[in-house]
């Protein structure tokens, strides 16, 4: 697990948070119509599905479950407030709008109205218990029971996952080697070339030689795979290959040096396993080249007007100097990032403690979204992703989302201990660097985020990223 990578969701449920029912409730089931009810009442409410599906598997280690109470007479308060809104709004033929018999409309919208007096006492009665009991759910809470009828107090019981109490004694002494980064001349002189040859030219060579290594080949080419017999030819003109140059397969630099511009060749190339075009990999193909013309490529000079080409350096001096830095700022970032992935796996190993399954389960949903985006990226369409064995992807996801989720749980209680905070000030600030980023105005990202807990999973990481920040400041360095 990287340092950005952590958990995906908040782990707090919101006090409107709805209340899935694994077993039914009492009394009639029988699904009607609103019949010309065109009152807008939304029996869906923040996505309560009164398909009455269980709920997902739960680590019965981190299950907690807790009695939701209301007296009889709130409970006949609140069937009197919603009969009287059905009775108000219910359109029933052979009745006036508003003069439908308090009787008929208790008949006809039954289940209706029984199911709003539930999402209208179960939000607030469930904060309420959860408050006295002192506990923090990190699923969508269900009913394992639930009674509501007018005449009678409301009888249920919900159940969710908690983050289990565990001890972090003594990661104070939880270490792992630092070593001491630096950046050789080597790669100095390796950055410093790459920088050159991103500014080299290509200039055509005008006397009469053949080619030689370092030189680059503008070709012709019309190639045939001799496993696919009858394929369309792979055809090209103007190609560049450079004589002896790493990228190029020894046949045609085999074939092409020594050769003069008009000269035609034939040439058998037999394509790697893991070459990088899937279509080629492991093929031989015939090609017919012929040599258009012989190019030379021509790094520019190291010296201040080089330099100044490149941004605003005074002299070559400047520019070597903004190299180290950066050469020597990836390295340390790379080093950081490889010694908190090894102190995250140290913590894992030391502190063992169950880890609630609903958080895995949306770990793996944010790991399987980001391997989906990038498939997309690179042209995979629908038709092909809903071929997926997303069972098996989900498998196969599992162990790492595992721990993940633990590694932020021991993050964050870290972080209680450290007092860690983050300030309004450094979520602004990532508010801004987002809606930079993503080229919207910024009260408007704010404005979505939160709405969607965005705000809230920002906090989280900033206050994460700040806690793993100090522990990895305070390892002696190696």
């Amino acid at each position: 697990m990287s340092s950005s990578e952590t958990i995906e969701t908040s782990p707090i449920i919101e006090a409107q948070a709805t209340l899935e029912p694994v077993e039914a409730h009492d009394g009639d089931h029988d699904h009607h119509d609103h019949e010309g009810h065109d009152h807008d009442h939304d029996h869906d409410h923040a996505g309560h599905d009164h398909s009455h599906q269980q709920g997902p598997v739960l680590n019965p280690e981190c299950v907690r479950e807790i009695k939701i109470e209301a007296p009889v007479e709130e409970v006949d308060k609140a069937f009197a407030r919603v009969l009287k809104e059905y009775k108000k709004y219910a359109k029933i033929p052979g009745f006036r709008a508003g003069k439908v018999p308090e009787s008929v409309v208790k008949r006809r919208f039954a289940e209706q109205i029984k199911k709003d007096v539930v999402e209208s006492l179960l939000p607030e009665r469930f904060q309420a218990a959860i408050a006295a009991a002192g506990v923090v759910p990190v699923s969508q809470p269900n009913l394992t029971s639930l009674t509501v009828e007018e005449g009678k107090a409301l009888d249920g019981t919900a159940v969710f996952e908690v983050v289990p109490n565990f001890s972090i004694d003594g990661y104070q002494d939880v270490t792992v080697p630092k070593p001491t980064v630096e950046a050789s001349e080597e790669e100095f002189q390796a950055e410093l070339k790459q920088l050159r040859e991103s500014r080299a030219t290509v200039e055509p060579v005008e006397e009469d030689r053949a080619l030689v290594d370092g030189d680059w080949a503008q070709i012709s080419y019309s190639g045939q795979v001799l496993e696919l017999v009858g394929a369309a030819p792979l055809e090209g003109q103007d190609s560049l290959v450079e004589i002896g140059g790493a990228e190029t397969l020894p046949a045609f630099t085999e074939a092409l040096r020594g050769s003069k511009v008009g000269q035609e060749l034939q040439v058998e190339v037999t394509y790697p396993e893991d070459y990088t075009e899937n279509n080629l990999a492991g093929q031989t193909v015939a090609y017919n080249v012929e040599v258009q013309a012989i190019k030379k490529r021509t790094l520019p000079e190291l010296n201040d007007e080089f330099a100044a080409e490149l941004g605003d350096y005074e002299n070559l001096a400047a520019l070597e100097t903004r190299i180290r830095e950066h050469l020597l700022a990836t390295k340390q970032r790379q080093s950081e990032g490889e010694v908190r992935e090894a102190l995250f796996a140290a913590l894992n190993d030391r502190y063992q403690f169950p880890v609630p399954e609903s958080l895995v389960q949306q770990q793996i949903d944010a790991r399987l979204d980001r391997g989906l985006r990038a498939l997309a990226q690179q042209g995979m369409n629908a038709d092909m992703m809903r071929k997926l064995d997303f069972g098996r992807l989900r498998s196969a996801q599992r162990d790492s989302a595992v721990g993940e989720v633990k590694t932020s749980l021991l993050i964050d209680k870290i972080a209680d201990a450290e007092g860690i905070a983050v300030s309004d000030e450094e979520v602004d600030r990532e508010i801004y660097l987002a809606a930079l980023q993503q080229r919207e105005p910024i009260e408007t990202l704010r404005a979505r985020l939160t709405e969607d807990g965005g705000l809230v999973r920002i906090r989280e990481q900033l206050r994460r990223e700040k806690t793993a920040s100090l522990l990895y400041q305070r390892l002696p360095a190696a």
